[in-house]
């Protein structure tokens, strides 16, 4: 990484001064095609439904069911995109780290596209999905040259498309590791080093997932306070596994805000509330995490769009940030979570 590049924000329009990020949501996607994750039902009265487009009809259904219909699994629009993060905008928003990575659609052009008409800084991802959705090239490259792809995507761009990611993941992680997530880690970790970007894991669904690939990350050279963890909502749920997290100095995501519905197909455990991540939240404050978190909403799916009936992505920001206020959470608290714990990592470094 170049020296003039140091301490600086790479979004998809070039480089910017952390100062100018404003509230950031680091998670979402803006464009995704999802459909990997996709499981029809096994009902023969459910099957229509599976390949039925998205409505207002059958919204009840697909919000229960999300992996079950094709269509809420594609968000592939730009001009929804555009008007669902112009929403965004408007709410106060100012960046949004986009985490749609190799696998599961990323659009380098389409986010610039987006980030252009809406004014909002968009920081894409460099590498890897889980592994299921790697191709042969995973098998076949080495550790050094998935780095060297991951460092000449932060610093020349992605493909010809000249489009610069600014992150690193989310690299995708299963339970238990596989082989190839494991190199894609390391490879990660050898990248940060080199590119000066910070790293977004998605995590696998065990609670001992998250500590297994700081460890990894550690073990390749990663600096793991520079490493933001993923899906701790539905991932860590016992007090003392969270707070020896937290002790790691690894950023803390609570990601999926808005996801009310208990129902998890992916997972035996239930779905927790917003009201249940506002409370991780504060007592991860009160132990002295709170330059350390930072929140999301994750949205991968069609339904959890405002066109489509959903929550969108300013739901935090319209929502959550004034309930946060009457749980007693102090302006400054806030603002380290939503603007300068973001504008702390995000920088090359």
């Amino acid at each position: 990484m170049s020296n003039e590049m140091t301490g600086l924000v790479q979004t998809v329009l070039g480089a910017i001064d952390p100062a100018e990020l404003g509230p950031t949501s680091t998670h979402e996607h803006l464009l995704i095609d999802f459909r990997c994750m996709f499981t029809p039902p096994t009902e023969a009265s459910d099957f229509p439904k599976a390949y039925a487009p998205l409505t207002m009809q059958n919204l009840g259904w697909v919000r229960y069911n999300l992996f079950s219909n094709r269509d809420n699994l594609l968000v592939g629009d730009v001009d929804t995109a555009i008007d669902e993060v112009g929403l965004f905008r408007h709410a106060g928003g100012g960046t949004i780290v986009d985490a749609t990575t190799i696998g599961i659609g990323r659009d380098p052009l389409g986010l610039a596209r987006i980030a252009r008409a809406t004014g909002v800084n968009v920081v894409m991802g460099a590498g890897y999905y889980v592994g299921d959705t790697h191709g042969a090239d995973v098998d076949a490259k080495s550790e050094d040259e998935l780095a060297d792809q991951m460092v000449a995507e932060v610093t020349e761009g992605v493909g010809a498309t000249g489009v610069r990611a600014g992150i690193i993941g989310e690299l995708g992680c299963s339970w238990p590791l596989q082989d190839n997530e494991r190199k894609v880690l390391r490879a990660g970790a050898q990248a940060q080093q080199r590119a000066g970007a910070a790293i977004l894991i998605h995590p696998g669904r065990n609670e001992a997932a998250p500590a297994e690939i700081i460890e990894v990350l550690a073990d390749a050279g990663a600096c793991t306070g520079r490493v933001i963890m993923s899906h701790l909502d539905r991932t860590v749920r016992d007090e003392v596994a969270l707070l020896d997290l937290a002790s790691t100095g690894c950023y803390l995501e609570y990601d999926l805000f808005g996801w009310e519905i208990s129902n998890y197909p992916l997972s035996d455990l239930d779905m927790i509330t917003d009201a249940q991540r506002m409370a991780y939240v504060r007592l991860l404050v009160d132990e002295g995490y709170g330059e350390r978190i930072v929140l999301a909403h994750d949205v991968f799916a069609k339904h959890r769009l405002a066109a489509y009936g959903g929550h969108g992505y300013a739901h935090i920001l319209e929502n959550i940030v004034p309930r946060l206020r009457k749980k007693g959470f102090t302006s400054a608290e806030l603002d380290d979570i939503l603007i300068h714990n973001p504008a702390r990592v995000l920088p090359l470094a």
